[in-house]
Order: C-alpha cells, then sequence, then structure tokens
C-alpha cells in the first residue's frame, strides 16, 4: 500500500505551468495547485482526526456522569450504546484515521512536494540568461532551490493542519458547550474572538520579521560560500583574519535578526498563554456556578473543561508551528527572488532551429552597451566569410569577449543584426545556435563528473573509442590514463572534483579542447584556448586546433599573438571598432596598432598598455 502511494505523485513529472507569480500568495498556489488532491485529502483526513479527538472529552463527560449515578448497574445498561460506540472510535477509527493521515502526509505529500517544487524550480532557474548568474552566487542560488521547496511545504501542511485543529477544536467546543448552555460557551467564543484579533495584530509583525531573519541568513550563507570558493586566494594571501570579520559581521547581524523575532515570539506565547488561562478558568468557574445552580449537568461540565483545556493545549501546539510557518515563509520570500524571476533572453514565438548550410557570420551595424552610460559596439560591421579564420586582436576592454558573447546569444543587441547564413540570431533558438558552435574559452570549468563524461559533453552519444580518440588529438591520453580520484576510479572514470579542481589548469583546458573537438560543431570559437597550456604542449595543440579548424568558420581571441599568426585574417578591435584588418604579414607591413603589439611583447603575451591612436 504504502509503495503504491509513493508512486502516485511524480514530482519530475511536469516542469510546470510557467513562472512562478512575484506575489506571496501566488507562488504558493503555483504549486499547490498542481497537487490540490492530494492536498485535499490531507484537509480531509486532518479534519477527521481533529473531530475523532473530540471524541475523547465527550468519554471522560459521559464515564463522570456514570459514576455519579445512584444506581450504576442500571445507568451503564441504559448508556452501555454510547459508551461502546465512544471506544470504537477511540480504539479503532481514530488510530486508522491518524493512519491513513500520516501516510497521506509522509509518503505522499511530503516527499512529491518537494521534488516538484525543486525540479520545477531548478529548470526555471538553469534557464535563466547568462546575466542573471553573473549577478549572484551560485551557492546562494542553489541554497534557494533547495530550502524554498522544504519551506514551502512544510509551512503549507502546517497551516492546513494548526488552522484545522484549532477551528475544528474551538467550534465543536462552542457547539457542545452552546446546546447545554449558552453561558458555558461565553468563555470559548470570547476566547476566539481574541484569538482572531492577536493573529491579526503578530502576523504581519512576524512575517516582516521573518523575512528580515531569512535575509540576513542569505548574507551569511553568501559570505561563506564566497569564502569557501575563493579558499585559495584567501590562503595566498593571508586573509583568514579578514575573511573572519567579513562572515562574522553578516552572522552578528544575522543573530541580531534572530533575536527580534524571537523577541516578538515571546510576546506572542506570553499573551497566548494568558488567554489560555482565562479560558480554562473562566470556563471552570462558569460551569460549576451553572451545576451549582442546576442549570447543566455534571456531565457537560465535565465535558466543557477538557475541551477547553484541549483548546489550550491545542493552541499552545498551534503557536510554535506558526513560529516555524513564519520562519518558512520568510526563507519562501528570500527564495522568491531568484525563483520567480521572469526568464529574460527567450526564443521569440516563432523561432526555428538554425541551419548551418555554410558558416558565414555577419555583424550588421551593431550597437551594445552593458549599461546605459557604456557603449561597447557602436555601428559595429564585421563579415566572416564561410569557413574563414579570423584572429580578433586588441587590449583589455576593446570588445573581444562582447563580440563571442553576442554571437553565442548571451545578450541581446541594442540594434543592428546578426546572421549566421543569413538567419537572425533573434529568430532561431537558442539551444540550436549554441548547438553549432564549439566554444573553448580561457576560463576552462569541469563538471564535477568523470574524464569521460565530460569529454563526452560534447556529444553525449559518443563511444568510448570516439571520446579516447578526442582526448588523443587534445594531447590528453597521457595523463588522463595516469589518473585516480579520491575514490579510487582511475583514468577516464576518475571524476575531476568541483570545476575540475583535482586537475591542472593546462589539464583542464586540454579536456575543454577534447569535447570540442568531439562535438565537431560547423562554427569554432577559441577564446584564450590555449593560455593555460605550456609552450610544448602548446605547439603540439595547435598543430591539432589546425586540422580541426579545417572547414569550420572560426573566431579565435588571443593575447599570445603567435597563436593566431597563421589565421586568414585578423582584425584589431579598439574602443568596439575594427582599426586594422588584414594578414599577419599585411597588418606588420601597415607599422600601426598590430605591429606595436606584436614589437611590445614580451614572451609572446600582449601588454594591457596598447598605445592610443
Amino acid at each position: 500500500m504504502m509503495r503504491y502511494l509513493a508512486s502516485r505523485l511524480r514530482g519530475t513529472a511536469s516542469v510546470g505551468p510557467g513562472t512562478p507569480p512575484s506575489n506571496l500568495l501566488g507562488f504558493y498556489w503555483h504549486y499547490v495547485k498542481q497537487t490540490k488532491f492530494w492536498f485535499g485529502a490531507v484537509i480531509v483526513t486532518v479534519l477527521l482526526v481533529a473531530l475523532a479527538d473530540m471524541v475523547i472529552p465527550v468519554m471522560i463527560g459521559q464515564i463522570t456522569a456514570l459514576v455519579q449515578e445512584a444506581e450504576p448497574v442500571s445507568a451503564l445498561r441504559e448508556r452501555w450504546p454510547l459508551l461502546l460506540l465512544l471506544m470504537v472510535v477511540i480504539l479503532i477509527v481514530r488510530p486508522l484515521i491518524q493512519m491513513a493521515d500520516t501516510a497521506i502526509r509522509h509518503v505522499v505529500v511530503v516527499p512529491g512536494t518537494t521534488s516538484l517544487i525543486r525540479w520545477q524550480a531548478h529548470w526555471h532557474v538553469v534557464r535563466q540568461s547568462w546575466p542573471f548568474f553573473q549577478n549572484d552566487f551560485a551557492g546562494r542560488i542553489a541554497n534557494r532551490v533547495m530550502q524554498t521547496a522544504n519551506a514551502v511545504r512544510d509551512s503549507v501542511m502546517a497551516s492546513i493542519r494548526a488552522g484545522l485543529f484549532i477551528a475544528t477544536y474551538g467550534i465543536s467546543s462552542l457547539v457542545v458547550m452552546f446546546v447545554g448552555d449558552w453561558r458555558l460557551a461565553l468563555p470559548t467564543g470570547l476566547w476566539m474572538i481574541g484569538y482572531v484579533c492577536f493573529l491579526r495584530f503578530f502576523i504581519p509583525r512576524l512575517l516582516k520579521l521573518a523575512k528580515v531573519g531569512s535575509e540576513q541568513r542569505s548574507i551569511v550563507m553568501a559570505r561563506v560560500v564566497d569564502s569557501y570558493t575563493n579558499i585559495l586566494t584567501l590562503k595566498l594571501f593571508a586573509r583568514a583574519e579578514d575573511e573572519d570579520a567579513h562572515v562574522r559581521d553578516a552572522i552578528d547581524s544575522h543573530q541580531d535578526a534572530i533575536a527580534a523575532h524571537m523577541t516578538m515570539m515571546s510576546y506572542y506565547l506570553f499573551m497566548l498563554s494568558a488567554m489560555n488561562a482565562l479560558l480554562i478558568t473562566g470556563t471552570a468557574v462558569i460551569g460549576v456556578y451553572l451545576w451549582v445552580n442546576g442549570s447543566v449537568s455534571a456531565a457537560l461540565v465535565a465535558t466543557a473543561v477538557p475541551l477547553a483545556w484541549q483548546i489550550a493545549n491545542m493552541s499552545g501546539w498551534v503557536s510554535f508551528e506558526i513560529a516555524g510557518i513564519f520562519e518558512n515563509i520568510g526563507t519562501v520570500q528570500e527564495g522568491m527572488q531568484s525563483i520567480a524571476v521572469p526568464l529574460t533572453l527567450l526564443d521569440s514565438p516563432n523561432a526555428k532551429d538554425l541551419k548551418v548550410t555554410r558558416g558565414e557570420i555577419c555583424f550588421s551595424s551593431v550597437d551594445f552597451a552593458y549599461n546605459a552610460s557604456t557603449k561597447v559596439l557602436d555601428k559595429f560591421d564585421l563579415r566572416v566569410k564561410p569557413g574563414e579564420r579570423v584572429g580578433i586582436v586588441g587590449r583589455s576592454g576593446a570588445g573581444k569577449s562582447t563580440l563571442i558573447n553576442l554571437l553565442l546569444r548571451f545578450y541581446d543587441i541594442n540594434s543592428g543584426s546578426i546572421t549566421i547564413d543569413g538567419q537572425d540570431l533573434r529568430d532561431i533558438t537558442q539551444e540550436s545556435l549554441r548547438a553549432a558552435i564549439g566554444v573553448v574559452t580561457q576560463d576552462t570549468s569541469l563538471l564535477h563528473r568523470s574524464i569521460a563524461d565530460n569529454i563526452r559533453y560534447g556529444r553525449p552519444r559518443a563511444t568510448n573509442e570516439e571520446v579516447e580518440a578526442a582526448a588523443r588529438k587534445a594531447q590528453a591520453h597521457e595523463f588522463i590514463v595516469g589518473l585516480v580520484d579520491w575514490h579510487g576510479r582511475k583514468g577516464y572514470d576518475a571524476h575531476v572534483g568541483e570545476r575540475g579542481v583535482k586537475l591542472s589548469g593546462g589539464q583542464r583546458q586540454r579536456v575543454a579542447i577534447a569535447r570540442v573537438i568531439l562535438k565537431d560543431a560547423p562554427i569554432l570559437v577559441l577564446d584564450e584556448a590555449t593560455s593555460a597550456l605550456d609552450s610544448e604542449i602548446e605547439v603540439a595543440i595547435q598543430e591539432q586546433l589546425i586540422d580541426l579548424m579545417e572547414g569550420k568558420t572560426v573566431l579565435a581571441i588571443a593575447h599570445r599573438l603567435s597563436t593566431i599568426a597563421r589565421m586568414d585574417r585578423l582584425i584589431v578591435l579598439d574602443r568596439g571598432r575594427i582599426v586594422e584588418q588584414g594578414t599577419h604579414a599585411e597588418l606588420l607591413a601597415l607599422n600601426g596598432h598590430y605591429a606595436a603589439l606584436w614589437r611590445h611583447q614580451s614572451g609572446g603575451f600582449l601588454p594591457e598598455d596598447l598605445p592610443e591612436d
């Protein structure tokens, strides 16, 4: 039975109905509505459990009335059917209902909704644009995705249980007491009115404090992750004390936020305790008064006082649930800053897959700026002929990487057009665009998986033989076969660690080159592809790259001019415009920017101080 229930709600079965709303209630409903049947089942079982719990005070009242009878045997003979029914409810019905409630909550809703929210949140976030991830910490985004799922699930479940229990107990008690004597119901009625006012006062304040606390906790997380991510820099510069102070400030602020939240909760609990004391005392005093005056039976008084006590106990439990609810709501509000964010750089509704027939790339009158104040490209024009190998040269900030980012459509241009074989990048799908371009970047990061998996990322269906062949072309096979990871996995099965930390920079670069060799895309982009390699390996790989470039359209960026001197054409960028272009020999003959760069190079590296016009 449990196995059947566990299979009823598969969190990864759907990617969801779009971007989650940015308002709190809408965000909750976005996920709850997808599992409303099971949450409805929880409501039913919780309601039945609460009603079954109400049988206990009634049974206490009946037993009290029975022991007061002058002839208990005849009274028992008269009342045994009712007592038997109450016992059956307590002994059989109530445990079965609780079992059903527990099974639905713990076997279906808890794992199912958690997986559903995490999967859909991740699916949405991972499709955000590259700038989205540049503007935040990866660790904080991941933490929000993970924690928001728990927070939504727990706060919804707790709200259902707390709300239904307190409402069922309160209304049932009012009905039982009012039927006996309206005056006996007076303390419960006043308590319920006071409790509503009480919640209206405290809830907004607790919500605000919970949000502040969650934001402060996120700052702590971000600073800790930042320290761990840059641990090598921290140690190289011996800045442990400064990092301690940086994290300590965040932890102190978080502690202050927690203290403010808990202070308000303390007031909340004190006021609730006082209200509960008035409820129990008031019910007992009025009950005894009415019994002494013959207005109600002892059985009703014996039922009313436990009912009041049950409400008081339940409200105490509810108060702790509410504390958890507010903390979770704060987590949800903070998580929404990463999850409830509309996607940018979307494919157009009629976008088609890119068809690369020749490989011609055209930048036509392209204007682009990362922000309104600084224009990077101004009416930029460049045509790369099919199969042409073009090297891009220029000092830092000249716009070289911007060209690549725009070609990959990590950003949208402000005006003009970029086309591949006459197809505007804005009219084709981003997946097909990037599938047609092989890229080796300067800052190579690898997936925390095996060497084979990292290389096969270029072509998932590649055979082991094809993976090894690509590694050999990238001069990577020899070091790969000697690898052993911390779990004893060897060679191509060895894992590389987070971002490839277990490999040297040159080894990571060679694996990345092997990945692109295996991908065999018609357009090739090399962004400082050999920057992390020593000279001997670079010379060997350059020969392989020349072969790899055969028949492809190539854009190559390099500070070491010797690595791109054999390109068909070199373009020199300065302040987002082409100031020179031609072959290596032609540019040297011009004795301009490129010639100055060539003369100024020391050890083959481009200096930052390119002479101005």
